[in-house]
């Protein structure tokens, strides 16, 4: 595969996905110690364990199979989560990607429900489908996690099914069990109807602040 995975900086008006590096691990580990009640499906890592997270995401990166992100709110100007794409996909050409995975998601308590997560997932499906000229988009989350299922239909992704034994749990307490996990995905077709809507979301947000 000739196409290269590199995500380049992603400018919104309430998050700048800046690619992952290690200045943002002191941020992270502050944004990961917020209330954690919501990670129960997760992996997210500890403030102790930032350090090892970021050399685990960047040397993914290394390989091609991942593009990860800082979340940074621009009202602060501080990391309060991450992102990625992940999965690169080139089916039909070397030099052309088909299809990426947008996933590896966290935000620290404090930035959800406040329109980070949409705006998030409008830049990097908008530069996924209107740059890279992709074919699908896909996320998957463990097929237990409600909430995160929610999540990913809100932003206009498709339920496509439950693929079982899958890929391996992130839930505390099931190291070495696989999980189920629920898959959606957005194709190029669907592209214009779905940046239309989540456009019209994110604009709401500055409206209810």
């Amino acid at each position: 595969m000739t196409f290269k995975l590199e995500g380049p900086v992603l400018e919104g008006t309430s998050v700048r996905l800046e690619p992952l590096e290690r200045r943002h691990a002191a941020e992270l580990a502050v944004a990961a110690e917020e209330d954690r009640s919501s990670y129960a499906y997760t992996s997210v890592p500890t403030a102790d364990e930032v350090g090892e997270y970021v050399d685990a995401q960047l040397a993914r990166a290394a390989t091609g199979w991942m593009a990860p992100y800082a979340q940074i709110s621009t009202a602060t100007g501080r990391a309060v989560g991450a992102t990625a794409y992940l999965e690169p996909r080139c089916w039909l050409s070397d030099d052309h990607l088909d299809a990426v995975e947008v996933g590896s998601t966290w935000l620290a308590a404090s930035a959800q429900g406040t329109g980070l997560n949409a705006e998030a997932k409008l830049l990097l499906f908008r530069h996924a489908f209107e740059q890279w000229g992709v074919s699908r988009v896909d996320l998957k989350t463990d097929a237990r996690n409600a909430r995160s299922r929610a999540a990913i239909q809100s932003v206009g992704a498709r339920f496509e099914g439950v693929l079982r034994n899958w890929s391996s749990s992130r839930a505390p307490g099931e190291d070495g069990r696989l999980r189920d996990s629920a898959m959606f995905s957005i194709t190029a077709e669907e592209w214009p109807h779905c940046r239309t809507r989540l456009e019209e979301r994110v604009a709401r947000y500055p409206a209810r602040a």
